[in-house]
């Protein structure tokens, strides 16, 4: 009798050939006439075979005769892709959005496309696009109690006339993306208004102009004044503590020529309602006129942010500031992990943007750990009305501060001078969890505080 095994191998793109699916033998007779020879087995023994995989099959006379040098035959066939066995609704990796459609809406492009079938489970996707030098990143998760078929998400921070190259996917391993392109072409003005009207207009916009850039102007030297007051008062102190200890270490503060005070992003969730809102100004006013930093904030700068646009204006700012300091809350984390609606199909505004800036800081910070860069620039701080878990995993990198229990180290870190060191101690006035309230904007920022955390007791807000 002869058997003659069948082994199937599978191709490995990598790593060759491996034989790892099994074996299977047909028995033949001893005495085999020449008719028996010239049949044709046939077998089928290999199921469940990978889709869309390359595979070699063997067929090997064993025991093998001593008269033959050609004793085995191999053939390599590939299977059928899971699209063309099952159907591309069939297939989480290979689906895709295949009807998009785009539409201006004023200033924003709207983008509509249908959804992954529920059974694939798929409820987060993406969007990139660009043009124009830029990039836009848009995450989209999908609402399970909306549209089951279609969602629609906005590109916003777009620059007029100019083209971009766009894609949506699903936000899986190896997800198959459909391109479009998008113009953002300018918006038909209003009928002009009467004689009567333009001419006041006229007469009165650029007294305005005027007006606010003399006030502008006025307010930019008054703060730049105070602001190195403060530090050169804050650099005398760092001196004296230095030169009193038993070491005699020098400490300074760091500046490129003249004196600078450190330049500072914060970023932060609109999400927590309007107490949070107001912790963020007084600290950002705290920090300004008690730690010497030049602090921008999206709140201070609502002209320039309409004027450039939400997303240049945070890309601008996050590659000019010396720090970034994302503000960690409920509502961030939420917005981050895809729960909150307005992330998705809400109105545009400057949230959106903020949302954007801070994956970019994400983006940032894993690309600097890959090259073994400083990571110093970016921080986070949560407050002690919140919890320190609410730090997104997306910012784990960054480091991280209590306030107001750490503000003495956030100032350290600011201005890069050790707060210790063999036989001294760096005491700066005010920069301390006891003495920042003493002024009036400490004072403010811990009733702000106060307010925020009655409001956190009371509970999450309706809709949140």
């Amino acid at each position: 009798m002869w058997r003659v095994p069948l082994l199937l191998c599978q191709s490995l793109s990598l790593l060759g050939v491996s034989c790892s699916h099994g074996d299977h033998e047909v028995t033949l007779p001893r005495n085999c006439s020449l008719d028996c020879v010239l049949k044709v087995y046939r077998s089928n023994p290999f199921a469940r075979l990978a889709l869309g995989s390359q595979f070699a099959v063997t067929v090997v006379a064993v025991p093998v005769p001593e008269l033959w040098t050609d004793f085995y035959r191999s053939l390599i066939f590939s299977t059928r892709t899971c699209p063309e066995k099952n159907g591309l609704e069939q297939c989480q990796r290979d689906w895709y959005p295949r009807h998009v459609e785009v539409r201006q809406e004023g200033q924003v492009v709207a983008v509509t496309f249908n959804l992954a079938p529920p059974h694939l489970s798929i409820s987060h996707y993406f969007s990139w696009c660009y043009g124009g030098g830029m990039r836009n990143y848009t995450p989209i998760a999908a609402n399970p109690a909306g549209n089951r078929t279609h969602i629609t998400y906005r590109l916003l921070g777009l620059q007029l006339g100019t083209d971009y190259s766009c894609e949506v996917a699903a936000n899986v391993v190896d997800a198959v993306r459909t391109t479009f392109s998008v113009r953002l072409s300018k918006v038909n003005q209003e009928p002009p208004p009467s004689t009567a009207e333009t001419v006041v207009l006229a007469l009165l916009l650029p007294v305005a102009v005027l007006l606010v850039c003399v006030v502008l102007a006025v307010t930019t030297v008054l703060i730049r004044k105070k602001t190195e007051r403060r530090l050169r008062k804050l650099q005398e102190e760092a001196v004296k503590s230095s030169r009193s200890g038993v070491m005699h270490e020098e400490c300074r503060l760091v500046s490129s020529g003249a004196v600078r005070p450190p330049r500072l992003l914060i970023l932060y969730s609109s999400a927590d309602g309007p107490a949070h809102i107001g912790v963020i100004v007084h600290l950002a006013a705290f920090l300004r006129q008690h730690l010497a930093v030049q602090v921008s904030l999206d709140m201070w700068e609502v002209l320039t942010l309409v004027e450039e646009g939400s997303m240049a204006w945070y890309c601008r700012k996050v590659q000019e500031s010396d720090f970034v300091l994302v503000v960690c809350s409920r509502g961030l984390r939420q917005q981050l992990s895809g729960r909150s609606r307005s992330a998705v199909g809400a109105e545009p505004g400057e949230g959106e943007a903020a949302l954007a800036a801070v994956y970019l800081v994400g983006e940032d910070l894993g690309r600097a750990r890959a090259a073994g860069e400083d990571l110093s620039k970016f921080l986070t701080v949560t407050f002690e009305y919140s919890m320190e878990a609410q730090v997104p995993g997306l910012l784990a990198l960054a480091s991280h501060y209590c306030l107001m229990r750490d503000l003495p180290l956030l100032f350290s870190h600011l201005h890069r001078v050790a707060l210790q060191s063999p036989g001294r101690r760096l005491h700066v006035e005010l920069v301390s969890e006891e003495t920042y309230a003493e002024v009036p904007a400490g004072a403010a920022l811990l009733r702000a505080m106060g307010e925020a955390e009655r409001e956190r007791q009371r509970g999450p807000r309706p809709g949140t």
